[in-house]
């Protein structure tokens, strides 16, 4: 099978068109950027070289138009497209692309995360350097483990209010 890979083009993190999973694995990929129009790149890849899926990381950077394009590519090009992002960001708000993908996806799978309570973790958190939550600042800051700690609603909320 020829799948397409593709990432956002402002996280750079494990290199320039590169995914990686926190496992190790990696696989290039293509970027992908604000004004990026997926459908027709993914047409003219299509035709250059039959492409049996689409695979998208951080998601939850694509545009409301982009999120259509991606349907377009299953409705017209018959070629499914499967997506993988973060619904929120750490003030716990939709990002643009998760919010139109929770809209018009045929089919969502959550992938589970545990707090370290054990419950389920459906919050993120952002750290400073000093490991402490930070309850302001720019919806977009890359990072990772360093920057970023996944907990449910209600050690989320204790840490904010700390």
């Amino acid at each position: 099978m020829t799948p397409v890979i593709f990432t956002a083009a402002l996280d750079d993190r494990y290199g320039v068109g590169k995914v990686s999973s926190r496992i190790g694995l990696s696989a290039e990929a293509e970027l992908f950027h604000q004004q990026t129009d997926l459908f027709e790149h993914i047409k003219a890849l299509h035709q250059q070289t039959p492409r049996h899926c689409i695979l998208v990381d951080e998601c939850q950077f694509l545009s409301k138009e982009q999120v259509y394009q991606l349907t377009e590519v299953v409705d017209k090009l018959r070629i499914p497209v499967l997506c993988y992002g973060l619904r929120t960001d750490f003030l716990g708000e939709l990002f643009e692309g998760s919010k139109h993908l929770l809209a018009w996806a045929d089919k969502l799978i959550e992938l589970k995360t545990v707090c370290h309570c054990g419950r389920k973790a459906n919050m993120v958190i952002r750290t400073d350097e000093h490991g402490k939550a930070i309850a302001q600042g720019d919806q977009v800051a890359i990072g990772g483990n360093d920057r970023y700690v996944s907990v449910c609603r209600q050690h989320y909320k204790e840490a904010l209010d700390q």
